[in-house]
């Protein structure tokens, strides 16, 4: 089943919902990857959690009978596919292990800014001030939080370049599933784009096998969380909520998920977050706020979007 486009404000809270299920289960994954990373190397964490993420969406696909996406979502599918499911979870897992969750967190979050520019030149989005303006202040946060959280020597030049590599393939997978879901429905969009990141990795499949055989209970459940949450669930309503609006203004939203991360490790782990800490987060929630606000002229960022709600009135007008 297609989604219909973004139509502006008569979608905006289904689309703020879906991705407020997006950010916390995200930020949830960084938990868990914590205790998986340490029984299972990046790449075969990265196909268990793949495997598990395409064998959740495939039943759901059949039981909805939802059947193959249109030949026009393809490109966008397998693009996102090998970039953001399959090239992004592999850099980033191998990056994690060579610098400090800190610094990670500060390069890897040049990916929505990344997202902006790309969609503004790729996809005709507009950059309206508050999205600018949000986006300035969220990544101040992200940048703040990095800092508190950074352990001084902790970073590798190696583990700079594969976290910036992740930023460059999160950002290039989010923009290509924008044109996917103007042909296909989110869960579509999802499903075949996991599987797709999952035949990437079958080159871990070796790996993988021999480090379940060892890998404790927690590690190997935490692996399937990931997969059947983090993944199935949060990814298709992140399509959900991208079909709904634009790439910039989702982009922006997952800039709530280092905040939440702070939150998350205090409550399970029993980390306690320093006052620079929270003061970074809470940075990072008023910047999501301001770029969630509607510009001026109230009109839709998206020079396709317009395009299409100018037909969709012609339409209605005859």
């Amino acid at each position: 089943m297609r989604i219909p486009p973004y139509t502006g404000r008569r979608s905006e809270w289904p689309a703020v919902a879906a991705a407020a299920i997006t950010v916390v289960l995200w930020a949830s994954a960084f938990v868990s990857i914590r205790s998986a990373a340490s029984a299972y190397s990046p790449g075969a964490l990265a196909l268990g959690r793949l495997l598990a993420g395409t064998l959740a969406l495939g039943a759901i696909s059949l039981i909805r009978r939802e059947g193959w996406p249109p030949r026009a979502a393809w490109p966008g599918i397998v693009c996102s596919g090998v970039l953001w499911f399959g090239l992004y979870m592999v850099v980033l897992n191998w990056g994690e292990q060579a610098v400090d969750a800190g610094t990670a967190a500060m390069i890897v979050n040049i990916g929505p800014i990344l997202i902006v520019l790309l969609s503004s030149r790729l996809l005709g989005e507009g950059l309206p001030r508050p999205l600018l303006a949000g986006m300035a202040v969220s990544f101040a946060g992200a940048v703040v939080v990095g800092l508190s959280m950074s352990d001084a020597g902790g970073a590798s030049v190696l583990g700079v370049l594969l976290c910036l590599l992740a930023a460059v393939s999160y950002a290039g997978g989010a923009v290509a599933q924008k044109p996917a879901l103007r042909h296909a429905g989110a869960l579509q969009v999802t499903t075949f784009g996991c599987l797709v990141g999952t035949v990437v990795c079958l080159p871990f499949a070796g790996t993988l096998v021999s480090q379940a055989a060892h890998a404790p209970l927690t590690a190997t459940l935490n692996m399937l969380y990931l997969g059947i949450f983090p993944t199935a669930l949060a990814f298709t309503t992140w399509a959900f909520a991208l079909a709904r609006t634009t790439a910039g203004r989702m982009g922006a939203t997952t800039y709530v998920v280092p905040a939440l991360v702070v939150l998350m490790s205090w409550l399970v782990l029993d980390e306690i977050p320093g006052l620079l800490t929270l003061a970074g987060g809470a940075l990072c929630l008023a910047g999501v706020a301001v770029s969630r606000r509607p510009s001026r002229s109230g009109q839709p960022t998206s020079v396709a979007t317009k395009v299409e709600d100018d037909k969709a009135t012609e339409a209605s007008a005859k």
